[in-house]
């Protein structure tokens, strides 16, 4: 049995563990797939650069309404994938030799139990066995995809997140089963590529979990651009001459080349001994951690998408590195910040959030001042002849404090950001507005003009 002082399940922010501070210990890297985690491989690099070649393309065929006439002549698939995965590739091969080659570190390419108290048992890849006993461990497995009972079943052929992105060939049409931020992105990536797409959603809206406001006029957006199948269950699944054929619960059916499952992730915790260990899980399966990353097993620490409700790398990175000073200093605990976390969603439109969302201020019955301010009501707007972005700010009229802003439109993911520096040093909204210069005319005035339109309290109220 090999003996180290830190055990790190799974190579994604949990990579990042490996600090300073443990320059003169052992360290045991365990992978059993690709390095990197989800973010490099298969989640956020990846598709955003797809969905940059995406928005080329929508741009080139939509130039029209500005003057320019142009057109996409052809999309080369392979070449597209290529130019991704040949830059990713080498990083993940790059990250898996570093840490088989690299000083202070031991990598073992397997799957880990446990078989006690920080004891694990390592199915190797090439077919042996190795154990190693740690004096901490960090689970940071990630989350794969979930495949409804329906879909795996019946046999069908499908694609995820996980495989879609290397497809050989582009289909002509596309079903894509989902209706959250995955979905929401592919169907735009595989659309302004060329392929027809039809989404099948279960529920009312498309991104359910957004402020109404946004959710509703994405929904409206996405209707404009793709055959979506709304408060849609699938009944059934199988194989045509052409492809797939899903029936649906209204009688009708959804048929395409291909299938896309994007319903949801789930942690990747289900098989790794957690219970001789005595790592608790919740319900959904994360691994149940106390604000500094600690397990109900002593000397285990999870982070990321095995343990956190925010499926995000840049949330994992930060408990990455709270738990990475947490192992080095255990007189001196931090704690996880999930006050203020901000999300987007790279579809078209593009969404960026942050804070409450008005639904969810009504629930707790808390009073909040509202604004929306459309994108075309700005100069920038006009240059880009926007017809449905919009920001909307939701603060507490007594403090002035922000409370929520949700965005739709060009740049959401970049115009947000002072919002986000707002929440997180409690700055007042009147403040920020008149506190510092806005470039004009850049489309961060959609966003001051957001947060001079919220009616705050008097002085003195």
């Amino acid at each position: 049995m090999d003996h180290v002082d830190l055990a790190i399940i799974g190579s994604g922010s949990g990579n990042s563990l490996v600090t300073p501070d443990f320059a003169d210990a052992q360290v045991a890297v365990i992978e059993q797939g690709v390095f990197g985690g989800t973010c490099l491989n298969v989640g956020c690099i990846p598709t955003k650069m797809y969905v940059h070649t995406a928005d080329l393309a929508v741009a080139a065929r939509d130039s029209a309404r500005f003057g320019v006439d142009s057109r996409v002549d052809a999309v080369r698939w392979r070449d597209i994938r290529d130019r991704i995965f040949g830059r990713i590739d080498p990083i993940s091969r790059g990250g898996r030799d570093y840490r088989l080659t690299g000083p202070g570190t031991t990598a073992y390419l397997g799957h880990a139990r446990f078989t006690g108290d920080r004891t694990l048992d390592i199915a190797l890849n090439d077919g042996g066995r190795a154990q190693v006993r740690a004096e901490q461990v960090v689970i940071a497995t990630g989350a794969r995809p979930v495949i409804p009972d329906v879909i795996s079943a019946s046999g069908v052929p499908f694609h995820t997140s996980d495989d879609v992105m290397r497809m050989d060939e582009l289909p002509a049409s596309m079903v894509i089963l989902g209706g959250g931020y995955i979905a929401a992105e592919f169907a735009h990536i595989f659309s302004a590529l060329g392929v027809a797409v039809t989404l099948v959603v279960r529920g009312p809206r498309l991104l359910r979990r957004q402020d109404f406001d946004i959710s509703a006029a994405f929904t409206e957006r996405a209707l404009a651009q793709w055959d979506v199948r709304l408060g849609r269950g699938v009944v059934s699944a199988g194989t045509t001459e052409d492809g797939i054929r899903l029936g649906l619960d209204d009688g009708t059916a959804a048929s395409a080349d291909v299938l896309l499952v994007a319903t949801g992730r789930r942690p990747n915790t289900d098989d790794l001994g957690l219970e001789a260990a005595k790592v608790a899980c919740h319900e959904d399966g994360r691994v149940v951690v106390d604000a500094h990353g600690r397990t109900t097993a002593p000397g285990v620490w999870a982070l990321g998408d095995a343990s956190s409700p925010y499926q995000l790398k840049h949330v994992a990175n930060h408990e990455a590195r709270v738990v990475a000073h947490n192992l080095a200093h255990p007189k001196d605990l931090r704690s996880f910040d999930h006050a203020f976390v901000p999300a987007a969603v790279f579809s078209r439109p593009q969404i960026a959030t942050v804070g409450a969302t008005q639904q969810q201020l009504e629930a707790e019955g808390r009073r909040f001042a509202v604004k929306l301010q459309k994108y075309g009501d700005t100069a920038f707007g006009w240059a880009l002849e926007d017809e449905y972005g919009v920001c909307k700010v939701l603060a507490d009229p007594a403090t002035g404090l922000l409370l929520g802003v949700h965005l739709m439109g060009e740049f959401a993911s970049t115009v947000i950001q002072p919002a986000i520096q707002a929440m997180s040093f409690r700055q007042r909204a009147d403040e920020v507005a008149r506190g510092q210069y806005w470039i004009h005319p850049a489309l961060s005035e959609v966003l001051e003009n957001a947060l001079l339109g919220v009616e705050l309290d008097p002085p003195g109220a």
